[in-house]
């Protein structure tokens, strides 16, 4: 797997550069639409974080992994597919508004879970995109934090398909400046760590923004899909 070992010695290099703690940065491995065969020699490196965005798909892949898989959900949710997702994912990445988040935290209570979500902005104003726009999230966060039986762990944005390196800075760090703004909004009753940012084409911008997951799925299998 020379992409894999590549991309993560460039990440903790990157996050040596920038004056980061590499330990600080998790890589999720997207791997959607890619081969258990493909993905298990990165499970034998030492990769545990796997990045789906099809329920059904993951669920063939996590009946045939090994223990120890840590799996996040990273697609758009439907409500009606909440319940599933809740039972077998680590971590929900793509929560785009409040009323989803409230329909997680009542299937939660009914499960006696606690489930552990990021909140998705929409930080580039692009109609394609997901998420609330982070004026939205700081609106409501106050009602949003009291819910039962969720942990908002932090924030998740998708930047731009593009090579305007500025534009891509602007998306990212707007979603650091939400943490710390919605962090204040929380007085402390919750506390919000983790940044989502950054894919296989931007994943060192967003490393010197302040990124903490990295979902990086083709340039790891690149002519594996």
């Amino acid at each position: 797997m020379n992409n894999y070992t590549h991309i993560f010695k460039d990440i903790k290099q990157t996050a040596l550069e920038c004056g980061r703690d590499p330990s600080d940065i998790e890589l999720v491995a997207v791997t959607k639409s890619v081969e258990w065969q493909y993905i298990q020699p990165l499970f034998d490196l030492g990769q545990r974080d796997f990045g789906e965005n099809r329920i059904q798909e993951a669920l063939e892949k996590k009946a045939i992994a090994p223990q120890g898989c840590r799996w996040h959900f990273i697609g758009s949710l439907q409500k009606n597919k909440v319940r599933k997702v809740i039972e077998n994912f680590s971590l929900i990445h793509s929560v785009d508004s409040y009323e989803l988040a409230r329909k997680i935290s009542e299937c939660s209570q009914d499960l006696n879970l606690i489930t552990h979500i990021l909140l998705q902005s929409n930080t580039s104003g692009e109609n394609s995109k997901h998420g609330y726009s982070p004026q939205m999230w700081k609106e409501c966060f106050e009602a949003l934090y009291v819910l039962p039986n969720i942990s908002i762990d932090g924030l998740m944005t998708m930047a731009p398909l593009t090579e305007d390196v500025p534009c891509i800075e602007n998306c990212f760090s707007s979603l650091r400046v939400l943490l710390e703004e919605l962090n204040v909004l929380a007085k402390g009753k919750v506390q919000l760590r983790h940044l989502s940012m950054g894919m296989s084409y931007d994943y060192k911008i967003a490393i010197a923004e302040g990124a903490t997951l990295l979902r990086i799925g083709s340039a790891i299998f690149q002519n594996k899909i």
